[in-house]
Order: structure tokens, then C-alpha cells, then sequence
């Protein structure tokens, strides 16, 4: 098997995984574990602000985990519920704790393409520099690598790393274009990324370089974009 193969093959067995860590950063806690909850996981669970306000003023611990590390304020953006996360912040829920799987809310809320809570998470202190994920990442590679355009400029206005290199040798720039389909979401995440200055020459951990990379698969829009941004082969 020629060595291009063998490399062909590694990227794919890598994306396999990385997707599937992902889906489980999407995942919603399951009808058995809410059926399960108390408390301020309940409540998180349905949404329900003011009993999360009630709770919390009787003394409820606002970062109590779950069986999978997930605080009420991860189930509150697990479920989308803006108002349920915005009454756990007023009652100090912690936005920097890492569930099991090493994710944080900016992360879950990015993974879900939530610019709503994305933007509260943001706007309530969250940080968009946090090291998250089982590959040592950050909330902006995995918007970029699901094509989430407006969670990434939203990440990137809030001054996340726009470089950092995760532990498949990945930065952002290069998720969007290696785990992306090349189509519409990614372009619009690739040229964020490129306006938003990220390094268009920087290589994967094997020494190759984005514009190598769209080009190889085919991906001609974003190889034209790169060029243009100053990429080289």
C-alpha cells in the first residue's frame, strides 16, 4: 500500500472519531437521565427559569454534576433554554467547568450552532480561549469544523485563538476545510477565519498546508480563497 494511501486512510479512521466525539458534545442529556433529575438539573432540563431561581435562592448548589459531569447550566444549553441558563448565571453557575468529556458550555453552545447562548455564555464572562474537547481544542475549531459562520465570528470577536494546534495537528483554518464538505457553511467559516486573520500557511501535523489540503479534495472555491488570502502549496 503506498504511503498516500496509508495517509489517506489514518485522515479518515481520525475523522471517524472526530465526529463521533463531537455527536456526544451535541447530545442532549437522554429521556432516562431527565426522567432521573432533581433539583436544578430538573429544572434546567424544562426550561424553567423560575424555579431555577427559586431553588437557587434556598441554597441549591448551582454546579452540583450529573452522572457525566454536566452542571444545570450544560443541561440548560444542551436543551437551547436561553432563559434557564440566563437565571443560573444570575445565580453564579460556574461557566468555566468542564464536563467528563472535557467540554464547556461556549463549547456545547457552539457544537449546536446556538449563537443565542453562545452569545450570553460570552457576554457572562465565558472564555472563548478555554482548551476544550478529548483532543485539547477549542470552541472555535469545532464551529469550524462543523461550518457553524456566524458561531465562528462570534468566537472570533470574543478573541479566540485563532491558531491554536489541537492534538491531531488541527487549527481551525484547516478543521474547516479537512472535516468540512467544501460547500457554502464551510466557505463562509474559511473566509471568517481568513478575515478574521488566522494563518493561511500554517501545516497539519504532517506538514501540509491548507491550500494543499482544499486542493487535494477538490474543494476549488476554498483553494481560490486561500490563494488569495496569500496561501501557498
Amino acid at each position: 500500500m503506498t504511503q498516500y494511501r496509508w495517509a489517506t486512510l489514518l485522515l479518515l479512521a481520525v475523522t471517524v472519531l472526530v465526529f463521533s466525539a463531537v455527536a456526544r458534545a451535541q447530545t442532549a442529556p437522554g429521556l432516562q437521565e431527565i426522567a432521573a433529575y432533581t433539583g436544578l438539573h430538573a429544572a434546567a432540563a424544562k426550561g424553567d427559569a423560575a424555579e431555577i431561581a427559586r431553588l437557587a435562592a434556598a441554597g441549591a448548589d448551582v454546579n452540583k454534576r450529573d452522572g457525566r459531569g454536566r452542571t444545570p447550566l450544560m443541561v440548560a444549553a444542551h436543551g437551547r433554554h436561553v432563559a434557564a441558563a440566563k437565571a443560573l448565571i444570575a445565580a453564579k453557575a460556574d461557566l468555566s467547568l468542564l464536563d467528563s468529556q472535557a467540554y464547556d458550555v461556549i463549547t456545547i453552545a457552539a457544537v449546536a450552532d446556538d449563537l443565542a447562548m453562545l452569545q450570553l455564555a460570552l457576554a457572562s464572562g465565558g472564555n472563548a480561549r478555554a482548551i476544550t474537547s478529548p483532543y485539547k481544542g477549542t470552541a472555535l475549531i469545532a464551529a469550524a469544523h462543523l461550518g457553524h459562520a456566524e458561531v465562528v465570528e462570534a468566537l472570533i470577536a470574543a478573541n479566540a485563538p485563532l491558531d491554536h494546534v489541537n492534538h491531531l495537528g488541527w487549527t481551525a483554518l484547516i478543521e474547516a476545510i479537512v472535516l468540512g464538505d467544501g460547500g457554502a457553511r464551510h466557505q463562509a467559516t474559511l473566509a471568517a477565519l481568513i478575515r478574521g486573520g488566522a494563518d493561511v500557511n500554517l501545516a497539519d501535523g504532517q506538514g501540509v498546508r491548507p491550500l494543499t489540503l482544499a486542493t487535494g479534495r477538490g474543494y476549488g472555491r476554498m483553494a481560490d480563497m486561500l490563494e488569495a488570502a496569500g496561501a501557498k502549496p
